[in-house]
Parts: structure tokens; C-alpha cells; sequence
């Protein structure tokens, strides 16, 4: 989880989603009261969970550091095929927008000749 939270792309999702967020509970105050509502049921059901958990875990722990080792050479693969992976949002978005403005300007071009 933690490699994948810290591919570029993930990170810079996340950021965007937390400052839209944000930004929406600071706008709306009435959203305000139902996300900070939400928030808190979330957090009470992960520290009641985390309790509940914790003995199965340690039991679990020698397959579960196996499964993270194996899912690790999958990400590193993953992320060799797909560069994409290591760019943030904005960037891709960027290259995006300025493919397509290319290509439009091609076809405009073939168009008018």
C-alpha cells in the first residue's frame, strides 16, 4: 500500500481529491457538518477495527509480508511498463491537452490544404 501511495500519480491524485475536499467543506457550510459527521463515524469504525484486527494480523503476519514482497516485484514491473505511473496528475494532463491540441492543429492543417 505504501508503494503504491507513493507512485507520483497516486500521490497527486490524492492531493487533488484532499484540496477539492477541502475546498468543498470550507464552501458549503452545510456539507461541512455532514462530512465532519462522516468523518468522525469513519474514524470510530478504524480504531474499532484496528483493535479487532490487530491479534489476526500478528498471527498473519509471516503470509502477509510474503503477499507485500510479491505485489512489491509487481509494482516494480508495473511501473517499468508503464512510465506513466511516475508522472503526477498535472503533468499527464498537460501532455494530454497538448497532444490533442497538436493533433487538432494537424487536422485543421490537412483540412484547409
Amino acid at each position: 500500500v505504501e508503494q503504491v501511495a507513493n507512485l507520483s500519480l497516486v500521490s497527486s491524485a490524492c492531493d487533488m481529491v484532499s484540496a477539492a475536499y477541502a475546498s468543498t467543506k470550507d464552501s458549503h457550510p452545510y456539507l461541512r457538518s455532514v462530512c465532519d459527521a462522516a468523518e468522525r463515524g469513519v474514524q470510530s469504525v478504524t480504531e474499532a477495527t484496528a483493535s479487532c484486527v490487530q491479534p489476526v494480523l500478528a498471527t498473519l503476519e509471516p503470509h502477509v509480508a510474503a503477499a507485500s514482497e510479491y505485489a512489491a516485484k509487481g509494482l516494480d514491473k508495473l511501473g517499468e511498463k508503464l512510465p506513466l505511473l511516475q508522472k503526477p496528475v498535472e503533468q499527464i494532463l498537460s501532455d494530454t491537452k497538448e497532444l490533442v491540441s497538436s493533433r487538432v492543429a494537424e487536422v485543421k492543417e490537412a483540412v484547409s490544404s
